[in-house]
């Protein structure tokens, strides 16, 4: 059986589970209003970070030396090691994050169901389902 993401409450209860082995996800930075992309494979009971691009450069934003330019995108694998779980904070301030699970694209909170696309009050995090 294929291991499957849950996205949860920050310490806490299961609000959606999407089908394995990878997911993209992707934000604008709050600043300078550029794209960034991770993309994550499931190994074990953990996250591992395959790759990372930004569609570009600026505060907090820097590519490592090792990034190349392809179609626009500074592109890198990211030297970390494999994650139990991703914290993402929930902020009036920028928009939701987008997370893509095998060819489906949709804001983070459209996955859970009954959301209504405002913010989950606190932070989510992403992680393997037991």
């Amino acid at each position: 059986m294929s291991a499957s993401l849950c996205i949860a409450v920050l310490g806490g209860a299961v609000l959606a589970a999407l089908p394995g082995p990878s997911f993209t996800l992707s934000w604008t930075h709050s600043i300078e209003k550029t794209e960034w992309r991770e993309s994550w494979t499931i190994s074990g009971d953990r996250l591992r970070l395959a790759e990372a691009r930004v569609k570009g450069t600026g505060a907090g934003m820097e590519p490592p030396p090792d990034a190349r330019l392809v179609g626009g995108w500074f592109v890198w694998t990211p030297r970390l090691d494999p994650q139990e779980r991703i914290v993402l904070a929930a902020s009036t301030f920028t928009a939701d994050h987008t997370l893509c699970a095998g060819d489906d694209c949709r804001p983070l909170h459209g996955w859970i169901k009954g959301a209504t696309g405002g913010a989950t009050p606190g932070p989510l995090e992403l992680r393997v389902c037991p």
